[in-house]
């Protein structure tokens, strides 16, 4: 049985073209990408124990073991957080038995009052499983008519994935599948990500489980909206983490003018009618 440290090792050496790293090509082969020979090669580990890792045989390779890992694969900044995160829990969370659970859904009053400072802005209280806990005025603003925020307990990430609605709200949804997918490895804990992991595969079918398990990390650009009322809205994201409740409040902000011109035409048709914060 594999694990999410090698899972992510062996797709990263399939998508690596033997070029780009100055290697010479060896012929045809069976399988896309870097041969294991080559990898194990400039890690300076053996072929024997680079198989063992991406079989998931051993668990707990040593930091600097996976720090030569990271830069034969050539990874970036983010890559290589998600290498030693994966390292982290293959070693030691992941291999916990304990019950799936989801995650909790309480909102410090402090990070609350916050999020009130924020109004009329876009804002909302999320976790990185896609629950959103709390959200502005605004929030609900550029979200009305999706089906995003119906039910009692609305979800970002099940929203993207089971929802038809999503694919016309999110002009780039692949890139926002990606990102939902991946997130769920940074989940509050491990125990959540697998419960709505649990939940989702059967009925999100292979759009789901193939990201899932590919463990690309999204580089996160702007947001581009198809508001249900007429106009594109594109807008960039600053999140602010409340790491002691596995929280994050995202502010929304225009990524341009047309933008704003639309969040004001959109307050202007709606005043009035949008509640308060959630």
């Amino acid at each position: 049985m594999g694990t999410p440290l090698g899972d992510f090792i062996r797709a990263k050496r399939d998508s690596i073209q033997p070029e780009t790293l100055g290697l010479p090509e060896r012929g045809r082969r069976r399988s896309p990408g870097l041969r294991r020979l080559d990898l194990a090669a400039r890690a300076g580990i053996s072929v024997e124990y680079l198989t063992r890792i991406e079989q998931g045989r051993d668990r707990n390779p040593s930091v600097s073991v996976v720090n030569a890992l990271a830069d034969a694969l050539s990874l970036d900044a983010d890559e290589r957080n998600h290498l030693r995160y994966l390292a982290k829990i293959t070693g030691g969370v992941c291999t916990a038995h304990r019950p799936p659970a989801p995650a909790r859904r309480d909102v410090r009053p402090s990070l609350r009052q916050t999020l009130g400072l924020l109004e009329p802005g876009i804002a909302a209280v999320t976790n990185r499983l896609g629950d959103i806990l709390a959200h502005t005025s605004g929030y609900e603003l550029v979200t009305a008519g999706t089906g995003l925020l119906d039910g009692d307990a609305p979800n970002l990430t099940r929203y993207v994935f089971t929802d038809p609605r999503a694919r016309a709200f999110f002009a780039d949804w692949d890139e926002v599948a990606d990102e939902q997918a991946f997130d769920l490895w940074l989940g509050p804990s491990q125990e959540s990500s697998e419960w709505l992991s649990t939940e989702l595969a059967p009925v999100a079918g292979p759009e789901f489980t193939r990201r899932i398990n590919r463990h690309a990390v999204p580089r996160r650009g702007v947001l581009r909206l198809n508001h249900p009322a007429g106009p594109e809205l594109r807008l960039t994201r600053e999140t602010l983490d409340a790491p002691a409740d596995a929280q994050h409040l995202v502010v929304f902000l225009p990524a341009d003018e047309e933008t704003s011109e639309a969040l004001a035409g959109l307050r202007a048709r709606t005043r009035g009618r949008l509640r308060a914060i959630s």
